[in-house]
């Protein structure tokens, strides 16, 4: 579905739609920015660049480099040096969105998260199936 925003890189409005987030410009400069480090790293004397290196020599800002990588244009397989940061600390990652580090912290959390609500799910079962008995005097001596 189409709709009429700015542009979040010029301010220009333009119609958004599935395929671009940008004007027509904008992407037009992307894609060339795309091209300008494409072409650097695929030689093969640049393919062990750093993503400074990458940065100083063509000129493009990490930021669009990072998003080429993100949404798949540049294969990380490919540039043995080149990452992206960790979402949650930053560190420099080649897949996904987490470091293994803060991976295995998630997952620990997570278990310790099922630990718990598998003891609260016992103890309202327990709750649930004791029988407490009252005895009501009045009925006690009408027996």
């Amino acid at each position: 579905m189409s709709e009429l925003t700015n542009c979040p890189n010029c301010n220009d409005i333009f119609v958004k739609n599935q395929f671009r987030e940008i004007c027509q410009n904008c992407w037009k400069e992307e894609e060339k920015a795309y091209e300008t480090v494409y072409q650097f790293i695929r030689k093969r004397e640049n393919r062990a660049a750093t993503m400074e290196q990458v940065v100083s020599a063509t000129g493009v800002e990490e930021e669009l480099i990072l998003k080429f990588i993100k949404t798949g244009r540049l294969k990380l397989t490919q540039f043995p040096n080149l990452g992206y940061p960790c979402d949650k600390c930053g560190a420099i990652i080649r897949t996904g969105k987490l470091c293994d580090h803060c991976s295995e912290i998630l997952r620990k959390e997570l278990d310790v998260f099922a630990m718990e609500e598998e003891r609260r799910l016992e103890i309202e079962r327990r709750e649930k199936n004791a029988t407490y008995f009252a005895m009501d005097e009045k009925i006690k001596g009408r027996n």
